[in-house]
């Protein structure tokens, strides 16, 4: 079947449809507020952090819908590209389409024009003068040459056209400006992630998303030293050596590898008194394998290291893997017996506890926190020898990621080191916890602080265990063991009976019997035997009487429990061969601050509590490293727009034709002046013009 031409005409009047509507102001500004729209997307939603923080943000359903939009990387998603592209696309034909008739338009001196035509313009003036027309056109060139302009003088039939224009480089503007858009997206796309995206879809490189030594990542993992662009990460610890960078991608990384190795002799840190960092910086030694060229370097903030077309810079900084010893206690159980273990931070170690056995993964380790720990702005709301109500309801207090750090008042101390950890079971779950090194003073009385969260996106819980006479955790692991042995409550149930009656009472046994049973009940609940244990557990007690009784029975059973722990304390003590505990009013307080630790430490949820006792600091620097070739070329872009937007706002095209012919006794002129913007400026130049032009010579 033969194409008629009727067919061939509709399909190219379509093509020019489409050339012209993609190439339109309406379709670019379309396109621009897309891009926009994706920038304040990807300004407002964090970008390549780890999928795990964005499905416990979002949720399971939204973590896909959001997936399937690429909206975790915007600038790097297929569609962000594609609109780039299209952009670029439309711009180039914009400029491609209009370009050249500006170019003809400010080489034009439009002198094509006709006397009447002149008549019809709203600026335009008449004037005669006893010259000959030839003369008169002459002296109104050189005239206008004065003013600036470029003149050229026409021969026409009965007369003389004298054309002037000037500002015509205004339509460099609109070339310049638009150029600029092209240049600055090339240079913006070949800095972004499209060329490592071109070897993922086309080279076959896949990002890995295993654990191991970098050096052992097979080739598909990794890029090339040729690699045009990039920007990926280092962590160096001190005296190690790195010659790759990790680019983060959406299910694993890729290893870059880099033209030169970075070995870290020395990272250098200073501090605020808040505890910010003020200033840190890697002394580095470079080495050049290709040149064998060694050299010095230090990267600071702000000052990177550029060597090969890679820039380095200081990003942050992180623990290169502290050694550090540890005493574990068992928070469950009828021992309190102390054990050994060792850690570096960075990996793992296996823990064996209760016939299960844990992971703990050490995930950091600070050798000071600067925390606020001034008075009345304690972390939780300690429970007091109020009521019962205040006592029961005192359960894990919460802080801002750190012991103290709330309120406007400030009390800035170091409180010295602490680790942070992960205790991971056999099913995969695992808890994070952050314990403090030594006691720190709140509220006039030295506690311990260990930390508990269950995910990264909640804030550090503390139980604060109560520092004993001799500034350590023992006594109170020791009443914590002896709380969960039954014989042992059982001794502190007698105890108190005996230390509770008078000595008349006591040879009545039915009476005697029945404060030692309910002393026994009393450490029962409070140590979770048949509930939860604790103040929450003593609260589900109450429950079951009456309304108008619970206040009373609140008060017996207080009254009852603090007795019998400090029958506990002093049986526990005993078992162990220690001295009996002296009824102070130190003594006292301590046995208060543990009681509501034990309460709380139903809430704490780990098999042990993990002391640090010694640490060997290891620091590591984390560098950044890119390299840009765009950047150049975006710089011209921002060049030409900036002259561009110069040119379109700051020149005005002005064009100016003055007819002379010669009449009876002399010429006669008329003038006419237009430009695309009429201002204040041009009516002053008009004015001034139509005053200058007539003068006689």
């Amino acid at each position: 079947m033969r194409t008629t031409g009727i067919e061939l005409n509709t399909r190219r009047r379509g093509f020019a449809e489409a050339v012209e509507l993609v190439s339109s102001m309406r379709f670019a500004i379309s396109l621009l507020t897309v891009v926009a729209i994706a920038s304040i997307i990807g300004t407002v939603l964090k970008q390549s952090e780890p999928m795990p923080n964005y499905v416990n943000q979002f949720g399971p359903f939204w973590f896909e819908v959001f997936a399937k939009l690429g909206l975790y990387s915007v600038y790097s998603s297929w569609w962000f590209l594609l609109i780039l592209v299209i952009l670029i696309v439309s711009t180039a034909l914009c400029v491609v389409r209009n370009a050249p008739k500006m170019l003809r338009d400010m080489r034009s001196w439009r002198e094509q024009v006709r006397e009447e035509s002149l008549r019809n313009f709203h600026h335009k003036t008449e004037w005669s003068a006893p010259l000959a027309g030839a003369t008169l056109a002459a002296q109104t060139a050189d005239r206008l040459r004065h003013a600036g302009y470029a003149v050229k003088l026409v021969d026409k039939d009965g007369g003389t056209l004298v054309a002037a224009k000037k500002g015509a480089g205004n339509k460099f503007g609109y070339i310049f400006a638009h150029t600029a858009i092209i240049v600055i997206l090339l240079g913006g796309m070949l800095d972004s992630e499209l060329p490592v995206k071109f070897q993922q879809w086309f080279l076959g490189k896949t990002p890995f998303g295993g654990s191991g030594v970098i050096a052992d990542i097979p080739a598909q993992h990794r890029l090339s030293v040729s690699n045009p662009t990039f920007r990926g990460n280092t962590l160096i610890a001190e005296g190690q050596t790195s010659n790759t960078a990790l680019l983060p991608q959406a299910s694993g990384v890729l290893v870059q590898e880099l033209p030169f190795s970075i070995k870290l002799e020395k990272f250098h840190i200073d501090f605020y008194s808040t505890g910010m960092p003020k200033l840190f910086a890697s002394d580095v030694i470079v080495h050049d394998p290709e040149t064998g060229k060694t050299f010095p370097a230090t990267i600071k903030v702000n000052h990177p290291l550029i060597y090969k077309g890679v820039a380095v810079y200081q990003s942050s900084f992180e623990d290169g893997g502290s050694k550090l010893k540890l005493t574990g206690f068992p928070m469950s159980g009828a021992t309190d017996k102390a054990f050994q273990i060792d850690g570096t931070v960075g990996s793992a170690t296996e823990l064996k506890q209760g016939g299960e056995t844990w992971s703990v993964e050490w995930s950091g380790f600070r050798p000071f926190n600067v925390e606020n720990v001034a008075a009345n702005q304690d972390a939780r709301a300690v429970a007091k020898n109020t009521s019962f109500n205040e006592q029961f309801a005192a359960t894990l207090g919460k802080a801002s990621g750190s012991a103290a750090r709330t309120g406007d008042d400030k009390d800035l101390k170091n409180v010295g080191p602490s680790v942070q950890y992960k205790l991971r079971d056999k099913t995969g779950q695992a808890r994070e916890f952050l314990n403090y090194m030594q006691p720190v003073t709140l509220e006039g009385a030295q506690v311990y602080l260990a930390g508990v969260r269950s995910n990264p996106q909640e804030n550090f819980s503390f139980l604060r265990i109560p520092a004993d006479d001799d500034y350590s955790v023992r006594t109170w692991m020791r009443l914590r063991a002896a709380l969960a042995d039954p014989a042992l409550r059982a001794e502190a149930a007698k105890r108190y009976a005996e230390r509770a009656l008078p000595p008349e009472q006591r040879k009545q046994g039915e009476l005697m019997r029945q404060l030692e049973e309910s002393a026994g009940r009393t450490l029962a609940i409070f140590a979770g035997e048949g509930g939860r244990g604790g103040f929450a557990g003593v609260s589900q007690f109450l429950e079951k009487i009456p309304p108008a009784e619970q206040e009373k029975a609140a008060n017996i059973f207080m009254k009852m429990l603090n007795g019998a722990l400090w029958e506990l304390w002093q049986a526990a003590n005993a078992r162990a061969g220690l001295a009996p505990v002296e009824p102070t009013e130190s003594h006292g307080r301590y046995l208060q601050l543990a009681t509501n630790a034990l309460s709380d430490s139903v809430f704490y949820g780990a098999p042990v509590y993990l002391q640090l006792e010694e640490f060997q600091e290891v620091k590591a620097s984390v560098l950044q490293l890119t390299r840009s070739p765009g950047k150049s070329i975006v710089y011209l872009g921002c060049l030409l727009l900036v002259a561009g937007v110069f040119a379109m706002f700051y020149i005005r095209e002005r064009r100016m034709w003055v007819w002379v012919r010669d009449v009876d006794g002399g010429a006669h002129a008329l003038m006419a002046m237009s430009t695309q913007r009429k201002t204040l400026d041009f009516e002053r130049e008009f004015d001034d013009l139509k005053v200058k032009l007539p003068q006689p010579a």
